[in-house]
C-alpha cells in the first residue's frame, strides 16, 4: 500500500470572510507502476488549541509511482478566529496548531494516516508594558505649569478574554508635583492591531491624586473580539506581521476647566509576528517598546 510520507502546509489568498489553506500530502507510491485509486479518500483537519479551523478533503486520485504531492484546499471561515484568540491568551499567549491528515482506500481497504503536524505559537503582546521609567504628562495650556503629572510606573495584566472582550487590566503610578490635589475624571484608550481600531473607550471612575503624592490608578482597556477577524485579514496580508498600538488620554480638572490631555508619554506598541505552519524563511522574535520597557514575540 502506498505510504504518507508527510504534508506542507501554507496560506493562500485571504478576504473579509475566508482564509485559503493550501497543502501538499506527499504519497510514496512503492510500486513500479502508477495506481488508479478512484475509491480513495482524503481527510484534512487543521486545529488551534483543539478548535477545529478547517477541513478539507479530496476523492479520486492517482498516484504515480514514487513520491508524488496530492494539492488540498481547504477553506477557514474568518469567524472562528475570535474563538481561537481567547483560547491563546487565556492560554498563557500560548497555541497548538495541528494538522491531521489521512487517506482512505474503500476499494483496497486501507486506511494510512500522515506524520501528525504539531507545532507551538507563542507570543508576548503585553509584557512590554511594565516599566517603572518616570515620564511627565504636560497640559501645553496657558496658565498651567507643567508638568501637571508623573507617571512613574506601568503594568499590564491580560483578564479573562471571554466571547465578546479581552480585557487588559493596567496598573499607573502617579506622582501629583502640585501641592493641591489633582482630579482626574476619566482615562481613554485605544487599541489598534496594524490600524484596525479593535478596542476602543474610558473609564466610567474619577481619580484624585493628592498633592504631592503617589496613587496607583487602576483602569481596564478592552479589546472587542467581533473585530479580530478584520484584523487577522491584515495580519496575513502583511506576511503574518502586526503592530499592535495603544494610545491613552485623562480628561483632568486643572483649576477648575476640564482639559483632555494626550498621554503620549504612554503609548505602548508592539510589534508580533508569527509562522503558524513553519513555511517562512526563520522563525525571529521581534521588539517592541512602551517608552522605556521592551517585550517580544516570538513563535516556535
Amino acid at each position: 500500500a502506498p505510504a504518507v510520507t508527510g504534508v506542507d502546509n501554507r496560506f493562500g489568498g485571504v478576504n473579509a470572510s475566508t482564509t485559503v489553506i493550501e497543502s501538499d500530502l506527499r504519497v510514496e507510491n512503492p510500486n513500479p507502476i502508477g495506481v488508479d485509486l478512484g475509491g480513495v479518500t482524503v481527510d484534512y483537519d487543521v486545529s488551534m488549541n483543539g478548535i477545529g479551523m478547517a477541513t478539507g478533503g479530496r476523492e479520486g486520485v492517482s498516484l504515480p509511482r514514487g513520491e508524488s504531492a496530492l494539492p488540498l484546499t481547504s477553506r477557514m471561515r474568518n469567524e472562528r478566529i475570535p474563538a481561537w484568540w481567547v483560547s491563546h491568551v487565556n492560554g498563557g499567549e500560548r497555541t497548538t496548531l495541528t494538522v491531521d491528515a489521512s487517506v482512505h482506500s474503500s476499494t483496497l481497504g486501507w486506511t494510512v494516516g500522515a506524520p501528525e503536524v504539531s507545532r507551538e505559537i507563542r507570543t508576548d503582546l503585553i509584557g512590554g508594558f511594565d516599566s517603572n521609567e518616570t515620564r511627565p504628562v504636560n497640559a501645553n495650556r496657558p496658565l498651567v505649569s507643567d508638568p501637571v503629572l508623573y507617571v512613574n510606573e506601568t503594568s499590564a495584566a491580560w483578564g479573562d478574554a471571554n466571547e465578546s472582550a479581552t480585557p487588559i487590566d493596567m496598573d499607573f503610578t502617579v506622582y501629583n508635583p502640585k501641592a493641591t490635589p489633582l482630579a482626574l475624571t476619566e482615562i481613554g484608550y485605544t487599541v489598534t492591531m496594524n490600524d484596525v481600531v479593535v478596542g476602543e473607550g474610558a473609564t466610567n471612575r474619577s481619580y484624585v491624586v493628592p498633592g504631592q503624592r503617589s496613587r496607583t490608578l487602576e483602569t481596564t482597556t478592552r479589546i472587542d473580539n467581533p473585530r479580530l477577524d478584520e484584523w487577522w485579514v491584515s495580519h496575513l496580508e502583511r506576511d503574518q506581521t502586526t503592530d499592535l498600538r495603544i494610545e491613552f488620554y485623562a480628561t483632568l480638572d486643572v483649576a477648575g476647566d476640564s482639559v483632555r490631555v494626550p498621554l503620549d508619554a504612554l503609548t505602548y506598541t508592539e510589534t508580533f509576528e508569527t509562522d503558524v505552519f513553519g513555511t517562512k524563511a526563520g522563525n525571529e522574535s521581534v521588539g517592541g517598546s512602551a517608552d522605556g520597557g521592551a517585550g517580544a514575540a516570538t513563535t516556535s
